[in-house]
């Protein structure tokens, strides 16, 4: 099994939607960038876990878990001219972005800070987040960063 981190403007999506959503699953779609794509594509299994990362806000941290639901599969709103997602260079035939489908774990009583993060770097070591100029909306996390990182949940 992988880990991951999923990161999100809880303005636009956030924890309290995945939980609120049917079936507590939604599509993650709008990804945009090669080589997040390439982690949902060939790293991403069915059954994973992630880390649900709200940025772009008063606390940015991680604010819950979710579980990889599907395999990843085309994201159609890169097909839709109405979606602020669209790419006109995208082909139904040969897509080139992709989705996966996240369902709801659970929710953190506290969002485990960024800040609380930046004050374990040692301890995370190369956690992609940490890392300067890193603008991945996804990133892999090691095992033994994720078993840390649920540590700092309820301090």
């Amino acid at each position: 099994m992988n880990h991951w981190l999923m990161k999100t403007e809880p303005g636009t999506f956030s924890i309290d939607d995945l939980q609120a959503r049917p079936a507590q699953t939604e599509p993650w779609y709008g990804v945009r960038n090669y080589q997040a794509r390439n982690m949902m594509r060939d790293g991403m299994t069915r059954g994973d876990l992630v880390f649900i990362y709200h940025s772009s806000c008063a606390v940015p941290g991680i604010a819950g878990i979710a579980r990889v639901a599907t395999e990843a599969y085309p994201d159609t709103s890169a097909f839709d001219p109405q979606s602020p997602y669209f790419d006109s260079k995208s082909d139904p035939d040969a897509p080139r972005w992709l989705m996966v489908d996240v369902r709801f774990e659970r929710k953190f009583a506290d969002v485990v800070s960024l800040q609380m993060l930046k004050d374990q770097s040692e301890a995370l070591g190369d956690l992609a987040l940490l890392r300067r100029g890193n603008r991945l909306s996804i990133m892999p996390v090691t095992a033994q960063q994720w078993a840390f990182i649920l540590t700092l949940e309820n301090r």
